[in-house]
């Protein structure tokens, strides 16, 4: 279930980073100020177009605003990648890197 409360606040945070007022942040991006105000509190569902739009804007990726991703929670996914790795084979951990590597190529062509 997505939290919009939470996505709400991180593009109030983002916004508020660049040094937007709401006003201009919604005039950009097509919307009402209402609008933007009721995103920002999560008090609306906001569409995928208006999602994409405020992305580009803000100029953050999508899965930035839908997701926290805090060097906390980065350095944990890290963790739990080496403790994986710690108990694979040496032959294992080569066919890994070689998908990390595949994966990282394409994730660089599509964001």
């Amino acid at each position: 279930m997505m939290d919009y409360y939470a996505i709400g606040q991180r593009i109030r945070k983002i916004r508020k980073a660049h040094k937007l007022s709401q006003e201009t942040l919604s005039e950009r991006i097509g919307i009402s100020v209402t609008h933007m105000s009721h995103i920002e509190t999560g008090n609306t569902k906001l569409s995928l177009p208006v999602l994409v739009d405020l992305a580009a804007v803000l100029e953050v990726r999508v899965d930035d605003l839908l997701y926290d991703n805090s060097p906390m929670k980065r350095n944990a996914a890290i963790e739990a990648i080496i403790e994986m790795l710690d108990t694979c084979t040496t032959p294992q951990i080569k066919v890994i890197e070689d998908l990390v590597k595949a994966a990282k190529i394409s994730l660089n062509q599509h964001f």
